[in-house]
């Protein structure tokens, strides 16, 4: 387990818009071999697209129809040419094992990740507080 980081206060957390969203689409990222392109419903007419680094964890068709939940208010950025208009949040649980790389990052093979949903079905967008 990762230590925790320092505590912040009740204003800090409220300025993170946390949002369930629906996946209607997903593909490997054309130019990144970790990452995942993902088009979301967030309940906004336009949707939105998030480039997500679970490649190594889940297959892009499983992630399908499933509901996530979402950083909604991540400030966009150029993900290896793709926009990314938000995060989806994961767990990663590592195992005790070696690391796989020098630099002493676990890989795939080293921890599970699990992007975190919801277990009922909510309308695209509710808010997750």
């Amino acid at each position: 387990m990762s230590e925790p980081l320092p505590n912040i206060d009740f204003e800090h957390f409220s300025k993170i818009d946390l949002r369930v969203a629906t996946v209607k689409a997903c593909e490997a990222h054309p130019n990144a071999d970790k990452l995942l392109k993902v088009t979301l419903d967030d309940g906004t007419p336009e949707g939105r697209q998030v480039c997500a680094g679970i490649k190594a964890w889940y297959d892009p068709e499983s992630l399908v129809g499933k509901q996530v939940v979402v950083v909604a208010n991540l400030e966009p950025r150029k993900l290896r040419g793709e926009i990314s208009q938000g995060m989806i949040l994961a767990a990663s649980d590592l195992k005790d094992t070696p690391p796989a790389d020098a630099e002493g990052k676990p890989g795939p093979e080293e921890r599970d990740v699990v992007v975190v949903t919801v277990d009922q079905q909510v309308a695209p967008g509710s808010r997750v507080s």
